[in-house]
């Protein structure tokens, strides 16, 4: 299957290894990705606060230089997709706006008429388009062993972004890793803010927020946190030491890409993925996966569970 291709600035710089995982899955599972020439940053969050028009214009800028021919657009970043789909629908349901943009796109020779491109997050081609029976098949390393957490963050479950899945417990990317042959963990925080930039903005809130999703995953005794944002990996990867400064804890939780797990389950190299890339170490994840578990029929012993809870952070 071929597709435009939207990398997003992020995926040129902090999360190049989701940028150089994505690629690769997406060259094993045959889906051609075609890169939108010349196109422009999407304008992060800030942008609409300060000037709607221009905002729109920027983005619908990459819309309109889409490749004819193509008709699916592919954003892997969760700020990057969320943007472009509400730009694409907003054109399309405000004559004025539409017209404002496409006055403003004249002005480099451009035009976009809406419903000419559907927006979609590479999640949303990997398990509609292709399957996750399908992607099983490619499986030559299975993650046997490997227990994980599915993060998907506030931006791309929000209500009628990726259509049919549940915006409060989606389970896309849990049935995703669930065939690469991972143990998936059960996580009620899968759909929770990470903080987006209250890192700069109020670093006490942040790091609560932060802290409660690392303690989350690590009360139930995961080796990774996998995820499909930007934003979402580099506040709980970066921030985490700060977050253990605040609260007084020692917590060392790899946050990866979900497209790096796909990548290892291929058997792809740990380094081709972007693996270490990341600030928190996941080289304990791949030592376990080196060393899987005995077979089933052996016996052995259920590790005990702590049953010592953790401290909860004070938000006020």
């Amino acid at each position: 299957m071929k597709y435009a291709y939207y990398p997003g600035c992020s995926l040129e710089k902090n999360a190049a290894a989701y940028g150089e995982s994505f690629t690769a899955v997406a060259d094993v599972l045959a889906q051609e990705l075609v890169e939108i020439p010349d196109w422009n940053c999407c304008g992060a969050t800030e942008y609409f606060s300060l000037d709607p028009l221009p905002a729109y214009a920027l983005l619908a800028r990459n819309l309109a230089l889409v490749p004819k021919g193509l008709t699916d657009l592919v954003a892997p970043c969760s700020a990057c997709y969320l943007n472009l789909y509400k730009t694409e629908h907003h054109m399309a349901e405000r004559p004025q706006l539409n017209s404002d943009v496409n006055a403003a796109l004249a002005e480099a020779g451009l035009s976009y008429k809406p419903g000419t491109v559907r927006v979609r997050h590479a999640l949303d081609i990997l398990v509609k388009d292709v399957g996750c029976e399908a992607i099983a098949a490619h499986v030559k390393q299975p993650l046997r062993g490997l227990r994980l957490v599915p993060y998907y963050g506030c931006l791309v479950v929000r209500p009628g972004g990726l259509g049919s899945y549940d915006p409060e417990y989606p389970d896309a990317l849990d049935r995703l890793l669930g065939a690469l042959g991972a143990t998936v963990v059960d996580f009620p925080l899968k759909a929770a803010c990470c903080g987006g930039h209250m890192p700069q903005i109020n670093p006490e809130t942040a790091y609560g927020l932060i802290y409660e999703l690392i303690a989350s995953a690590a009360s139930r005794e995961a080796d990774a946190i996998v995820t499909l944002c930007p934003m979402c990996q580099l506040n709980l990867d970066v921030y985490q030491t700060q977050a253990n400064d605040h609260f007084g804890t020692h917590f060392s939780m790899p946050v990866l890409y979900f497209t790096q797990m796909m990548g290892l389950a291929f058997g792809l190299s740990p380094q081709a993925m972007g693996f270490g890339q990341e600030f928190v170490s996941a080289q304990p994840l791949l030592d376990k996966l080196a060393s899987p578990p005995p077979p089933e029929e052996e016996p052995k012993k259920k590790p005990q569970r702590s049953k010592k809870a953790l401290p909860m952070p004070s938000l006020r």
